[in-house]
């Protein structure tokens, strides 16, 4: 693989990450490589084999790491944890100039692998590709899929499964964990280099930890937004889930809504709801307050200073997540400039869907042609027409907006599932058609129209699993 190469994590404290080759395997095999993605990277994407992304051969120039972070998991607090399954293999600069990691998930054991195996199955890979990939199409920021590869190894889980590995790139991987980590230890030294290093990376307009703290807040508010605005639902919103670059990251047990309910929950280890759709707005403030006190001994000597500038920051995430609440969901309804009253017909709209048991995407879509009747049994009649009277004082086409806010098709859970029985078994055809139908998510094609169908029953998804 030719990539150039410009490691700045491994010039951090070497107390945050430890060297660490990827492990070997046996017979690695590609199954894709994203060719617009490594041409971007500067990568020729004919130049990437199996070898290069499955640890047998290290590229030129890389330095694989494994990093450390904490985290509260569930709320639970957790002091180490790390890269347990995960290589970070080097930088790149990419041709818009932005840097970006190129993380192997699944690469074997680590120095934070806790007893696990450090590998990963097919099913997982397979769908972080998928729905990484669709969540760039739809425009949220996100971490990307380079490629995925088989390893030729077989991975015990519940039961014996095909081992695969993911080239992952984001634009970092440093996670509200990796400074909880630090502040956990009294290591001011490191908290401060770390600090340093993710203003350069991410935030280079921004001053000291609280402009750090300020941009991570702004960046999350937009960011949950934008999930609640498509349906999804992240399912392990941990605090080392959380990128301070404001990317979404790990798709374990995620997953798009179907029928919207606001305490839908998926994944298989959210017991008590904690993560359900309708709790991640608070759930990213709870993360961020934790990042907030971890940054504490940067902010200012006095402490009591200090959680008052740092409170002062938080208290923004509020309005910065209902503002962009509002112009997501707006759009969503045809209104391009939206007004505070507007909130109110947005949120009647979400308890007539509710309590029609309404298909989130299919509803919005359906509006672009004027009559959401079909799929929203209560109360439609008084709300459309409170509604049309609103778009009637909306300067442009609403269709238009609604169209360009409301995709047609995502990744449905089932259509997910369906594709990793049948690459289980070798086939890798419903894999690629999935992935050309979310690349364009907004429009109505011959083929799109199968892929915007909701479940029949027999195929309602009711879990997701995280696949460690």
């Amino acid at each position: 693989m030719r990539a150039t190469f410009d490691n700045s994590y491994t010039r951090l404290p070497a107390r945050l990450y430890s060297p660490q080759p990827p492990v070997p395997v046996a017979a690695p095999d590609l199954i894709t490589v994203n060719a617009p993605l490594a041409r971007e990277l500067g990568i020729d994407p004919d130049s990437i084999t199996a070898e290069d992304l499955s640890g047998n051969v290290i590229p030129k120039g890389a330095e694989p790491i494994a990093q450390l972070y904490a985290g509260h998991q569930f709320g639970n607090w957790v002091p180490q944890l790390g890269d347990g399954r995960a290589v970070l293999l080097g930088e790149v600069i990419d041709i818009h100039g932005n840097r970006r990691d190129i993380q192997l998930k699944g690469a074997g054991r680590t120095a934070y692998s806790r007893g696990g195996d450090g590998r990963a199955w097919l099913g997982p890979v397979l769908r972080e590709y998928v729905v990484s990939e669709a969540m760039h199409a739809l425009g949220i920021p996100t971490t990307r899929a380079l490629a995925a590869l088989t390893t030729g190894e077989t991975v015990y889980r519940e039961t014996s499964l095909p081992g695969a590995i993911l080239a992952r790139v984001a634009a970092s991987h440093i996670r509200v964990g990796t400074f909880q980590a630090l502040a956990s230890r009294g290591d001011t030294e490191g908290l401060r280099a770390l600090t340093d290093h993710a203003l350069a990376r991410h935030a280079p307009d921004a001053e000291g930890a609280l402009g750090l703290l300020a941009h991570t807040v702004t960046a999350q508010a937009r960011l949950i937004a934008d999930w609640m605005s498509v349906g999804f639902i992240h399912g392990v919103m941990n605090t080392d889930n959380m990128t301070i670059s404001g990317e979404t990251i790990d798709y374990g047990p995620c997953a798009f809504m179907d029928a919207y309910h606001g305490a839908t929950v998926f994944s298989s280890i959210d017991r008590m709801g904690r993560y359900a759709f309708q709790n991640q707005p608070d759930i990213a403030l709870w993360n961020l307050a934790q990042l907030a006190s971890a940054l504490v001994p940067l902010i200012d000597p006095d402490q009591e200073a200090a959680v008052t500038a740092a409170t002062e920051v938080l208290d923004r995430f509020a309005p910065a997540f209902r503002a962009a609440w509002l112009a997501r969901f707006a759009a969503k309804i045809g209104i391009a400039a939206p007004r505070a009253e507007d909130e109110d017909l947005i949120v009647r709209l979400l308890k007539a869907m509710s309590a029609s048991g309404a298909d989130f995407t299919n509803t919005f879509r359906a509006l672009a042609e004027g009559d959401a009747s079909a799929h929203v049994t209560e109360g439609w009649a008084d709300w459309a027409a409170d509604w049309q009277a609103r778009l009637a004082q909306e300067p442009g086409d609403p269709a238009t907006t609604m169209r360009a806010a409301n995709p047609a098709v995502i990744p449905r859970n089932h259509r997910i599932e369906q594709m990793i029985e049948a690459a289980v078994t070798g086939d890798y055809a419903p894999f690629h058609a999935l992935n050309a139908v979310l690349a364009r998510p907004f429009d109505d094609t011959p083929d799109s129209a199968a892929f915007a169908a909701p479940p029949k029953p027999e195929e309602e998804v009711q879990q997701t699993f995280c696949g460690t």
